[in-house]
C-alpha cells in the first residue's frame, strides 16, 4: 500500500508529469521504495480515479502533451491519515542471507566471491549516499522538512554502513574457513 503514498508525497513536494516523477523516484524515493516506471504510471491512474490527484489544466490542449499531476485535498487527507498509522517493523527478507543459510547445508563454493560482489555494491551505494548528504544537507539547512529528509538519508547511510561492515567480517570469516576450495563447508 505504500507506493501510492510515496507518489502522493512526491507530488506534494512538487507537481510533476509521470516522466518527471519516475526520474525523481530514480534519484530519491526509489532508494528506499523502489518501483518500476510501469508501476508508477499504473498507480497514477488509480490515484486519479480515486480522486486523490488530478491532471493540471493545460493552457493549450495538444495531442501527446505530457500530463502534470497535483494532489487534491482528498489525497493530502489520505497521506496524512497514513502517516499517523502505527506500523510494526518488517523482518529482514534478504536472499543473500537465505543462500548463506542454505550453503551451511549444501556447501558454499563461490560464496565468498558473491559476498565480495555485494560488498562492492554496498560500498558504491554508501559513497553515493554520502555524496548526496554532502551536496544536499549542508549544516545551515535546518528547516523541519530538511531535518526529516536528512534523517531518511541517514537511515540509508547507516544501513549501508551496517552491510559493508557485516560483509567485510563475513568475508574474513569465510576466508578463514577455506570455503572456496571445500564444497562441504
Amino acid at each position: 500500500m505504500s507506493l501510492p503514498h510515496a507518489i502522493l508525497t512526491a507530488l506534494l513536494e512538487k507537481p510533476s508529469s509521470g516522466l518527471e516523477l519516475t526520474r525523481r523516484f530514480d534519484r530519491s524515493i526509489g532508494y528506499f521504495w523502489p518501483s518500476t516506471h510501469q508501476q508508477i504510471y499504473r498507480e497514477l491512474g488509480k490515484l486519479e480515479q480515486a480522486g486523490h490527484i488530478r491532471v493540471l489544466p493545460s493552457p493549450q490542449p495538444a495531442r501527446g502533451q505530457k500530463k502534470e499531476y497535483e494532489v487534491l485535498p482528498a489525497g493530502r487527507d489520505e497521506l496524512t491519515a497514513w502517516v499517523a498509522v502505527s506500523e510494526d517493523p518488517r523482518p529482514v527478507r534478504d536472499p543473500l542471507l537465505l543462500r548463506m543459510r542454505a550453503a551451511a547445508v549444501v556447501g558454499a563454493p563461490g560464496l565468498a566471491g558473491e559476498l565480495r560482489r555485494h560488498l562492492a555494491l554496498h560500498e558504491r551505494q554508501l559513497r553515493e549516499y554520502l555524496d548526496i548528504e554532502e551536496r544536499d544537507f549542508p549544516p545551515e539547512r535546518t528547516a523541519d522538512e530538511d531535518t526529516l529528509r536528512h534523517l531518511v538519508l541517514r537511515g540509508g547511510i547507516d544501513l549501508e554502513t551496517f552491510w559493508t561492515g557485516w560483509l567485510t567480517r563475513a568475508i574474513g570469516d569465510l576466508d578463514g574457513l577455506g570455503t572456496e576450495d571445500d564444497p562441504a563447508v
